[in-house]
């Protein structure tokens, strides 16, 4: 009898309505695997406390079960907008220049994972995979070593991994990667994000690793296997929400309200990672390179506000609205305005409809881990007639999706020429991109993802398992 799956995560956001959701799938993914194998979504609640107790709240969403534990405010402070979203996620972004060291911030991020640890050990059945995800939670596994489990252990990161050259400029770098060999296995979207984790274990001095075969890795006197698992969205779930009744509605609101321009779309959460600064530098390029065709056209750039605590999005947010607001007061006549900038969220069925009015997807992040927007914009197209994907060659997702029109996204020129040719394809080489596109999101979905990595975790032998046989054969 194989044992449950036990997901964690910082943030458990099992949506009560599969329906809804927004521009991120990773709530999907995941609730799409915990209602595949029984099991539990155990994370940080949102909430804080007074002072912390490692009891967590266990609760139904959505068919999903979960357990939360609430956190003391210098732990968010610290671990999660400190280390998590002004250290690490920058850092792993390439983004040195935004990277805060701070000492409280690390210690923070040490303490934090150890209460995870605490809260979630009591919670574990000797037979449970256990998959962690996400850079919040790096030494999770070793943190539960020390209180005593010997369950498999995977890691997944969702982001991009950085170059050694950045990483060493984290202080305490081998630290962090050392805590990571407490995995049986570690999980990237693309083949380029291994292959810079493998540089630094066989590089870094400090480390003096071994690249072993099949991808597996020794140093610290331990080996740990990783692999490449470029996750999907759940196909079948986004393509009832699609054809669902408020899918179908946005769709005609979206025909009706571009009075028959052609739409480009974009969404993303706001974040530096983005590149939304340099689409819509890009956007205005295109608007002067091509006046014939300005009233031809019309964008709609859906951002969510995230993580507004933290400066360097307060700081991006003002500068977006005035880039916006430039483009519009110079380019915009009586009848038509170039941009649609919104900073809200959208349920998944309305993005859904919005997808498939769009004649262009425009999906230019200057680095992503795999970028999941632009297989729902593919997913979301009609057949017959499809609109075109721009994707940047820096989203992981570009390793898969050849097909698209892959963009430099840091050159306004290409990003303009990529929104003129996208504009003008003819349909038949429409439905030759699509359709290859398509054939790649059907082949590489959620379902797949998931059960590609949970059976390679099964399969992955620990010391504990040959002792037991040993022991059997004694």
């Amino acid at each position: 009898m194989t044992g449950r799956l036990i997901v964690v995560s910082n943030r458990v956001s099992a949506p009560k309505d599969s329906a809804a959701g927004s521009a991120g799938g990773l709530a999907m993914a995941l609730s799409a695997a915990l209602r595949k194998y029984e099991g539990l979504w155990f994370g940080w609640s949102g909430e804080t406390t007074e002072h912390w107790t490692p009891e967590a709240k266990i609760e139904d969403r959505g068919g999903v079960t979960v357990a939360l534990v609430d956190l003391e405010a210098q732990d968010v402070d610290e671990y999660y907008n400190g280390y998590a979203n002004r250290t690490l996620w920058p850092l792993f972004h390439h983004r040195v220049d935004l990277t805060a060291y701070e000492r409280s911030y690390g210690e923070g991020y040490e303490r934090t994972n150890a209460r995870f640890a605490e809260a979630l050990a009591p919670l574990i059945r000797s037979d449970d995979l256990i998959w962690v995800h996400d850079y919040h939670m790096l030494p999770l596994a070793r943190d539960l070593r020390r209180l005593g489990i010997r369950n498999r252990i995977g890691f997944f990161l969702h982001t991009p991994w950085p170059a050694r050259q950045l990483l060493v400029t984290l202080p305490h770098h081998r630290r962090l990667v050392e805590s990571m060999f407490d995995y049986d296995l570690i999980g990237f979207h693309t083949r380029e994000w291994l292959d810079l984790f493998r540089d630094y274990v066989a590089s870094e001095p400090s480390v003096n690793g071994r690249l072993l075969p099949l991808d597996a890795l020794e140093a610290f006197g331990k080996t740990v296997q990783t692999g490449v698992f470029p996750i999907g969205i759940d196909v079948a779930g986004f393509e009832q929400a699609r054809n669902s009744a408020l899918g179908a509605r946005t769709y005609d609101r979206m025909m009706a309200s571009t009075a028959f321009r052609k739409l480009i779309v974009g969404v993303d959460r706001l974040d530096y990672s983005k590149g939304l600064e340099q689409r819509l530098l890009g956007y205005e390029q295109f608007l002067e390179t091509h006046p014939s065709m300005r009233s031809e056209v019309l964008l709609l750039q859906v951002t969510p506000i995230s993580r507004d605590e933290v400066d360097a999005y307060q700081d991006i947010r003002g500068r977006l609205d005035a880039l916006a607001g430039r483009i519009n007061g110079e380019y915009a006549e009586m009848d038509w305005q170039p941009i649609r900038y919104l900073n809200r969220t959208y349920r998944r069925d309305q993005l859904a409809g919005i997808y498939r009015a769009a004649r262009v997807g425009l999906v230019t992040p200057l680095r992503d881990g795999m970028n999941l927007v632009a297989k729902e914009f593919v997913a979301a197209q009609n057949s017959e007639d499809p609109g075109v994907l721009i994707l940047s060659r820096f989203a992981g997702a570009a390793e898969q999706m050849g097909e698209a029109l892959l963009v430099n996204p840091f050159s306004r020129e290409e990003l303009s020429d990529a929104i003129h040719r996208a504009l003008t394809l003819p349909l038949a080489e429409r439905r030759r991109k699509w359709e290859a596109l398509m054939q790649v999101v059907r082949d590489t979905d959620v379902s797949t993802w998931r059960d590609d990595f949970v059976a390679t975790l099964r399969s992955v032998a620990r010391p504990s398992d040959d002792d037991g046989a040993a022991r059997a054969a004694a």
